[in-house]
């Protein structure tokens, strides 16, 4: 997420939503009392929108607590919004204050970091809260590309991974994906083969988990595996497919 812009979209929001005085021109015999908005509803409705995209990405869990609080209507309507919007600001402004004074300074992972044939089949249900069915998506499309890649339409899920990865030559309607170069040695010999239990591994421990369990999974837990996918898809995604020699 750009930070910077993202601060100027919440400022922006709050300014709007500020109550200012009505402009009563002097000497006009008309004095009108109360306040309004900055900005019209219909542009403050438009700010509105991004706002809350913003909060979703920044306070994960706004949208439940708003749906606790009552609904207000008339010149009270955005307060809510303009409160989590305050809220929002302070996280992204004094993030590294916060973690420094608090004492985390742990890396923080960006899910829009990961590798795109991870994070682009999972970010919608994902950022509706759907952990298990963004895996489970994930999981059925890095399976997909390997097919794409490679041409095996026949297998799926773990034989594919087995048969692909494998460090056997390739044979005829069997190409191989070779990770890194193929030359013989045990550094060669070890990745290709760690990378072959590892698409195995995804398989069994976590997408067919994933497949035949019901209940949501906790998001840093999801995450965790979705990085997972995201280092097998890299592998995928550079390997070189080898063919079998015609003789």
């Amino acid at each position: 997420m750009d930070r910077d812009w993202a601060i100027e979209e919440l400022r922006a929001f709050l300014r709007a939503t500020d109550q200012v005085g009505y402009d009563n021109t002097p000497g006009s015999g008309v004095v009108v009392l109360g306040t309004h908005s900055r900005e019209s509803g219909e542009k403050i409705a438009e700010r509105a929108h991004v706002v809350e995209q913003i909060l979703d990405r920044t306070l994960r869990a706004w949208r439940e607590e708003v749906a606790k609080e009552p609904r207000l209507k008339g010149s009270r309507r955005w307060a809510s919004l303009r409160e989590w919007a305050a809220r929002g600001l302070a996280a992204l402004e004094r993030e590294t204050e916060l973690a420094e004074k608090l004492g985390d300074v742990s890396p923080q992972m960006s899910a829009g970091g990961l590798h795109p044939w991870v994070w682009e089949p999972a970010m919608k249900l994902w950022q509706d809260g759907h952990f298990r069915a963004a895996l489970h998506t994930v999981a059925s499309s890095l399976t997909s590309q390997v097919q794409a890649k490679t041409g095996r339409f026949d297998v799926a899920d773990k034989t594919l991974f087995e048969q692909t990865l494998s460090l056997s030559a390739p044979t005829p309607g069997k190409p191989r994906l070779r990770v890194v170069e193929d030359d013989g040695s045990p550094t060669y010999r070890s990745v290709q083969e760690g990378a072959m239990h590892f698409g195995v591994g995804l398989c069994q421990g976590v997408r067919n988990v994933t497949a035949h369990e019901t209940d949501e999974l906790d998001e840093q837990v999801a995450l965790e595996r979705l990085a997972a996918y995201s280092v097998l898809a890299r592998w995928i995604d550079g390997a070189d497919v080898a063919e079998a020699v015609e003789v």
